[in-house]
């Protein structure tokens, strides 16, 4: 595992990691700490699982575009907390060809004749750049996000762009025409390729469109899902449960394992791919439902349905009491809960040993080297009575 530590030129600016410049062995020390202190008091908390290259892990790359105050056109990132953009040549975590790409745009845009956005005024086209990168596949999504719908010579701008990065396997225009912080608008028009990428994770391929949730760092990913499937001990006889089931990632690796697995996920967009994935992997015995999860699991309890086991994986704010309940009300014999935020995971899992669920094992994985976040695995129980 590397400690040399590089140096960020610009982490006071940017705000974006809080740990730039501390020696990644003692940053791991910290979330230990941190998880034992917040978790320790359900069960042991194992080792936190760290990286041996913790630089340039992220496969998705955010870009906003401006001028600076000399006129001269920038890309970068909001500084924490504003609208006011800091310029990034080189960030230490994000996916290096990703960054080339975003470079070589803003070079372009002078011979295209393309202006950045203002904000205040609302003049101008280009807003953001996104790019994602399959780390297995190689496969690579250029999205343009603009101020409004046409791009003038599309076609050219692509050939350009692909002339210097041929890896680039899609280009997608994004319409964003509202005040608004959300980096993507609603209307999207792919203008080279298929729209989308895949990538592999766990043995299992997955289509990544432009607004789809997939996790930014995929080599500690496979660690994180393939704990989850561990903790869970699937001997090929359960009906399992995905819920918060995005573009089908946990459920997908799961079902290898499982008798059924029911995917659930309010995202319309989300869960097209997750079928379409569940297709392109020849997995049958899946089925994706739209909807709210709870409210899915509160139904299949009243009709007398059982599940053996719950996958769950929920947002930064964690689970809301009425989602928890309905795991309550169907009575899993067993839950693996995948955590972004040790803070609400504490209040969830309070709730659920509350409610006759016992915490077995905690493993804490190092998703985001140089940054606070942590995620966390956690494998529950229920108590018999």
């Amino acid at each position: 595992m590397t400690d040399a530590i590089e140096k960020c030129k610009i982490t006071k600016k940017c705000g974006g990691c809080q740990f730039q410049g501390m020696a990644y062995q003692e940053q791991l020390k910290r979330k230990q700490k941190q998880e034992e202190k917040l978790l320790g008091r359900f069960c042991k908390v194992n080792p936190i699982i760290g990286m041996d290259q913790p630089y340039y892990y992220r496969n998705k790359v955010h870009a906003v575009f401006d001028r600076d105050r000399k006129g001269n056109i920038i890309s970068g990132t909001y500084r924490e907390g504003t609208h006011q953009v800091v310029a990034v040549e080189d960030c230490l975590i994000e996916d290096e060809k990703s960054q080339e790409i975003i470079r070589t745009i803003r070079g372009m845009l002078k011979s295209f004749k393309m202006k950045t956005y203002d904000e205040d005024t609302g003049y101008g086209l280009l807003r953001h750049v996104l790019v994602r990168r399959g780390f297995t596949t190689g496969e690579i999504m250029v999205v343009l996000v603009l101020g409004s719908p046409i791009l003038p010579s599309k076609n050219n701008f692509v050939k350009a762009l692909r002339k210097e990065h041929p890896e680039i396997t899609t280009v997608v225009l994004n319409v964003n025409d509202k005040k608004t912080s959300m980096v993507l608008g609603e209307k999207e028009k792919t203008i080279y390729g298929p729209g989308y990428i895949r990538d592999v994770l766990c043995g299992c391929t997955f289509r990544i469109s432009p607004k789809s949730f997939y996790q930014v760092n995929p080599v500690q990913t496979e660690v994180l899902y393939q704990t989850a499937i561990r903790f869970a001990d699937l001997s090929g006889k359960e009906t399992v449960i995905d819920a918060y089931c995005g573009i089908g990632t946990i459920g997908l690796i799961a079902a290898k394992h499982a008798k059924k697995v029911i995917g659930v996920e309010l995202n319309q967009d989300a869960v097209r791919d997750a079928r379409m994935n569940a297709k392109e992997n020849s997995i049958t015995n899946v089925r994706i439902y739209q909807g709210d999860a709870g409210r899915f699991m509160v139904e299949m309890a009243e009709e007398k349905q059982k599940a053996d086991v719950v996958f769950m994986d929920p947002p930064r704010a964690g689970s809301d009491e009425r989602f928890l309940s309905s795991v309550v009300r169907l009575a899993p014999k067993k839950v693996v809960y995948v955590s972004c935020n040790p803070q609400t995971l504490a209040r969830d899992l309070k709730y659920l040993v509350k409610q006759g669920y016992e915490v077995r094992k905690i493993q804490p994985v190092d998703m985001f080297p140089f940054c606070d976040h942590c995620e966390t695995v956690c494998f529950l129980t229920r108590k018999y009575k």
